[in-house]
C-alpha cells in the first residue's frame, strides 16, 4: 500500500470521527465544563478535565460513525453530507463498525481511569446513554423533533462530568438547572443546523424540527436562548457564583439573541448556518468562562 493511499485511508477515518471539525467536539465538552465549574469541589483538577475531555472525544466519535452508518444511503442525496466517507464509499460499513468499537471501548477505558468511588454510577450514567447515543440517528425516520432526542444525549455531558467528580448526582439546583440549559441549548442549535438540510429532508422524507416548526423555527430558537440563559443563571445563582459572573453571562445572552436576528436578516445559506453554529461555541466558551471567574474571583 502506497504513503497515499495510506494517508487518504487515515483521512477517511478522522472525518467519519469528524476529528477534522473542532467545533462538533468543543460543543459537547463546554456542557461538561459548566458541570465541572458548578460542583461543590470546584476547580476540577488537571487529571479530571483530561479524562472528560478524552473521553468525550471517544464518545463524540462513536456517535457520528453511528449517525453515518444510519444516514449512509441518505447522506448521498444531501449537498452537505454527500461526500461523508460512507456516503462516498471511501470508508467500508465494516471498517465504520470496528472502528465503533474501538471508540466504545476506549470509553469505557476513560470510566475505568475515574477515582473509584466514582466508577461504579458514571458506567450506569454510560450505560444509560449508549442506546440514545446510538440510536438517536433513526429518529429522523420516526420523529418530528429528532432534534430532542439528541438533546438528551448532549445532558448526558452535563450529568457524567459531575458523578466522576462527586461520585453522585446530589448537585440540587446547580446540576438541575444546568442539565435543563444545555439540554434546551442543544435543541435550539441543533434547529438551526438542521435548517441548512430542510430541503433536501423535505424531499427525501427525513424529520427535523426545522422542518416542524414551519415559518415559526427562528423564533423558537430565540425562544430555547432565552430558557439557557435563564436556566444557566439560576445554576450559577444556586452555585453561588461571584458578581463577575452576571456582566459576561448578560452579554452571552444578548449575543445569542443577536444571532437569532442574524438568522431571520439574512438569506438562507449554508455559510450562514454554519457560523451560527460555531458562534454558539464561542458563546458556549464565553458561559464557561463567566463561570470560572465568578467561581475563582
Amino acid at each position: 500500500m502506497s504513503i497515499q493511499t495510506t494517508f487518504k485511508k487515515v483521512k477517511a477515518l478522522i472525518e467519519l470521527l469528524r476529528w477534522n471539525k473542532p467545533s462538533g467536539r468543543l460543543i459537547l465538552l463546554i456542557p461538561a465544563g459548566w458541570s465541572l465549574w458548578l460542583t461543590p469541589s470546584q476547580p476540577p483538577s488537571l487529571e479530571m478535565v483530561g479524562a472528560i475531555c478524552i473521553g468525550g472525544l471517544f464518545v463524540s466519535g462513536a456517535g457520528c460513525i453511528a449517525n453515518d452508518l444510519w444516514d449512509r444511503n441518505f447522506d448521498s442525496q444531501v449537498n452537505r453530507t454527500k461526500e461523508r466517507p460512507l456516503a462516498n464509499k471511501s470508508i467500508r460499513v465494516s471498517t465504520a463498525l470496528l472502528l465503533l468499537l474501538s471508540m466504545l471501548i476506549l470509553s469505557l477505558l476513560v470510566i475505568v481511569s475515574l477515582p473509584i468511588e466514582s466508577r461504579e454510577i458514571c458506567f450506569i450514567l454510560a450505560c444509560i446513554a449508549l442506546p440514545p447515543i446510538i440510536f438517536y440517528p433513526s429518529a429522523k425516520r420516526w420523529f418530528k423533533y429528532p432534534q430532542l432526542l439528541l438533546s438528551i444525549c448532549w445532558g448526558f455531558s452535563v450529568l457524567i462530568p459531575w458523578a466522576a467528580s462527586e461520585a453522585n448526582l446530589g448537585g440540587g439546583f446547580p446540576l438541575i438547572f444546568c442539565w435543563i440549559a444545555t439540554c434546551i441549548w442543544t435543541f435550539g442549535f441543533d434547529t438551526v443546523y438542521a435548517m441548512s438540510d430542510k430541503k433536501d429532508d423535505i424531499k427525501i422524507g427525513l424529520n427535523s424540527s426545522a422542518i416542524a416548526f414551519q415559518g415559526k423555527d427562528k423564533s423558537m430558537v430565540s425562544i430555547c436562548y432565552i430558557i439557557t440563559s435563564i436556566c444557566f443563571a439560576i445554576a450559577a445563582y444556586t452555585a453561588g457564583v461571584k458578581l463577575i459572573f452576571w456582566p459576561i453571562w448578560l452579554a452571552v445572552t444578548i449575543g445569542m439573541q443577536k444571532e437569532v436576528l442574524i438568522l431571520k436578516r439574512q438569506d438562507s445559506n449554508n455559510a450562514k448556518y454554519l457560523n451560527h453554529f460555531k458562534n454558539q461555541v464561542l458563546l458556549g466558551s464565553l458561559f464557561l468562562l463567566s463561570l470560572i471567574v465568578g467561581r475563582i474571583y
